[in-house]
């Protein structure tokens, strides 16, 4: 199938999410994806005098080894997979799925052995290579959005091929004020929490790691955190849904958490390691295009008038506040109207108020700029 748009969405991740220049070799991570979009990617990177390099996963098969997961055998993988990534510019994952659920009956132990091993290859690419991560539209994702697949696809399409650069100027104002900001404050319903991020840079994402984007993000100071969260996003993690996630925090601990589903394991994640229960990252969200939940973290952690606080690693190198875990799990809370309200106060200064920016330099970062084009 020759689909225009893949050709589109090619081009804008070979040549804006990664900008990739001559000689530079990228390695596309091809999972559960149309060929068609491989081969668009190929082309798109030989076009611009790059060398592709090319990965296929496939969900059943990678919960078939994670059923069995041993030390050994996750160790030698990552020893080979890290070296490939040495060798790597940039990166470009697809990531596709018929079922979520895939892993669910993945015993936890096993999860956690896996990720643990294979996290120093996450932090390279991070680290080291340009990199853009994003889903597949399936026909599972229609489902969880409730649309049909057709519809689905038309919103992916204009939600991933965007113009970005139409984010920048209300990005930077947020990343001004968020770098000389002490004191966070967020309140809404079932919510009210403290913290701060002074000190701790803020990043930009205009569409160059994650399609789609449409986010700022920085870090808690790691023991700063005090008060109640309620999470009204769903969650899938480790395949694995969670609903109304609520935690509590004490000196930046999350010392008490619940939810609807799983207790059980919720815990066992949370119990991961140490640093799990410490916060590794907050972020704003504001995609003009994406407005309900979808229990797919890449669309809801950018949802407008979003927030996200997660549990677990922050980003090494960018808004650093030094936690180190094996989890890094974005958990969203929309604050607009109709999921219930709220703010969110820099300093004692309301800088959003039920999902819109309030000042007026923050005024670009909301929907009736952002899709005025």
């Amino acid at each position: 199938m020759n689909d225009s748009r893949f050709e589109a969405l090619a081009k804008n991740l070979v040549g804006y999410s990664v900008s990739l220049k001559r000689g530079e070799r990228v390695l596309i991570d091809a999972q559960n994806v149309p060929d068609e979009i491989v081969v668009a990617l190929i082309r798109e990177v030989r076009a611009r005098k790059g060398i592709p390099h090319v990965a296929v996963q496939h969900a059943r098969i990678t919960r078939e080894l994670l059923m069995g997961a041993t030390e050994e055998q996750y160790r030698f993988q990552a020893k080979i997979e890290l070296q490939r990534m040495k060798g790597m510019d940039a990166y470009i994952a697809l990531r596709g799925s018929d079922n979520i659920f895939e892993s669910s009956d993945v015993p936890s132990k096993r999860m956690r052995l896996a990720m643990g091993e294979m996290r120093p290859v996450q932090n390279y690419r991070v680290k080291n290579t340009k990199w853009v991560v994003l889903r597949w539209p399936t026909s599972a994702m229609a489902q969880q959005s409730l649309t049909s697949t057709e519809a689905f696809e038309d919103f992916y399409f204009r939600v991933c091929c965007m113009d970005y650069r139409r984010m920048l100027a209300g990005q930077r104002a947020l990343k001004r004020l968020m770098d000389r900001t002490d004191k966070v404050h967020i309140r809404g319903p079932g919510t009210d929490l403290r913290f701060s991020i002074k000190g701790l840079e803020a990043v930009m994402c205009c569409g160059e790691h994650n399609i789609p984007d449409g986010e700022t993000f920085t870090a808690p100071v790691r023991e700063s955190v005090e008060g109640e969260l309620t999470y009204n996003v769903p969650s899938v993690y480790q395949g694995v849904s969670y609903d109304n996630l609520r935690f509590e925090f004490e000196k930046g601990k999350i010392v008490k958490a619940s939810c609807t589903g799983d207790n059980r394991r919720l815990k066992a994640v949370l119990d991961s390691d140490p640093g799990a229960r410490y916060i590794g990252e907050f972020a704003i969200g504001f995609n003009p295009y994406i407005l309900e939940p979808m229990r797919d973290t890449l669309f809801d952690e950018k949802i407008a008038g979003s927030f996200h606080f997660t549990p677990g690693q922050a980003y090494e190198g960018e808004a650093d506040n030094g936690n180190r875990s094996q989890v890094h799990w974005d958990i969203v809370n929309i604050q607009r109207k109709e999921y219930g309200g709220g703010e969110i106060r820099f300093d004692g200064k309301l800088i959003r108020k039920d999902g819109l920016f309030v000042p007026k330099a923050l005024q670009k970062l909301n929907p009736d700029y952002l899709t005025d084009a």
